[in-house]
């Protein structure tokens, strides 16, 4: 079907769904809870009958014990409009976007599957997709991904502001980049403006935590292609180490402190333990 996930994978995400934080409302009837009643077996709560009301839903047994007519109210199961937010600026080039693509292949097929809405929105390019929705728009899903190319710089929080500018329900937002910039902050702030749940993924790679290399260097900036000639000993990269790891916790917490889930995913760890082991812990897939 697509190079980005291969079919044992696929087969194994079949028996997923997106799971959210929040009962969301959509417009389509899928999958998913929702504050609204319908007609489904799950029980929700009982309200007093009104005239024109379907008599039979009222509850015989609380009119005996009760003496009043109540009705069952029950579950309604709604869609979910998923946002899927891909960062390809020049920083993510090679290994890291390849891996943003497959997550949010991966994303995309379990949401399509449960008749769920899906978008995917890409920066620096400001791209958007067209609304996919159905079993029918995988393969336009997977062409959509395949086709996109890093490069130029990162406009994360003009992206988000964008993001957030467009009409629809809630729904959940999935941000999938590096954070490699110094908007991170400010886009990890607006997004949960939407009100609906928020996931975001950092894709790194270990040389971006933990560089190998010393000596004197000129190091240049993949998207801004500034230079800085820097002499590296043992003891400076095991410093840097150390404060880049504290700056992935403190982006882990402000994600969190905000209301979102937060996965740290490295370009050599496994896709499916990925997928079916770090994204369970945070609610992104269950």
């Amino acid at each position: 079907m697509t190079e980005l996930l291969d079919k044992r994978l696929i087969a194994r995400l079949e028996r997923l769904q997106l799971g959210t934080r929040r009962r969301l409302a959509g417009g389509l009837t899928g999958d998913h809870r929702s504050p609204r009643h319908g007609t489904s077996l799950d029980f929700a709560d009982y309200r007093e009958y009104t005239p024109g009301d379907d008599l039979r839903r009222i509850d015989q047994f609380a009119f005996a014990r009760l003496d009043k007519l109540l009705l069952k109210l029950f579950e309604a199961e709604d869609d979910v409009t998923v946002r899927i937010l891909i960062d390809t600026s020049a920083s993510m080039q090679g290994d890291k976007l390849q891996r943003a693509k497959q997550l949010a292949a991966a994303v995309g097929f379990v949401s399509l599957t449960r008749r769920d809405v899906v978008t995917v929105h890409s920066f620096p390019s400001q791209s958007r997709s067209p609304r996919l929705l159905g079993r029918s728009a995988i393969g336009q899903l997977f062409d959509i991904l395949e086709r996109l190319e890093a490069g130029g710089e990162s406009p994360f929080a003009s992206a988000v502001t964008q993001l957030l500018s467009q009409p629809g329900p809630p729904g959940i937002t999935i941000v999938l980049s590096d954070l490699l910039t110094i908007e991170w902050e400010q886009g990890v702030r607006r997004l949960p403006a939407r009100r609906g749940d928020l996931a975001v993924v950092q894709i790194l790679d270990r040389g971006d935590i933990y560089p190998d290399i010393t000596g004197d260097l000129e190091l240049v900036d993949a998207e801004s292609g500034a230079r800085v000639e820097v002499s590296l000993s043992a003891q400076v990269v095991e410093d840097y180490s150390q404060m880049a790891t504290s700056w992935i916790d403190e982006v882990a917490s402000r994600v969190r402190s905000a209301g979102g889930g937060y996965a740290r995913v490295f370009t050599d760890e496994a896709l499916e333990d990925v997928l079916l082991s770090a994204w369970r812990t945070e609610g992104v897939l269950r």
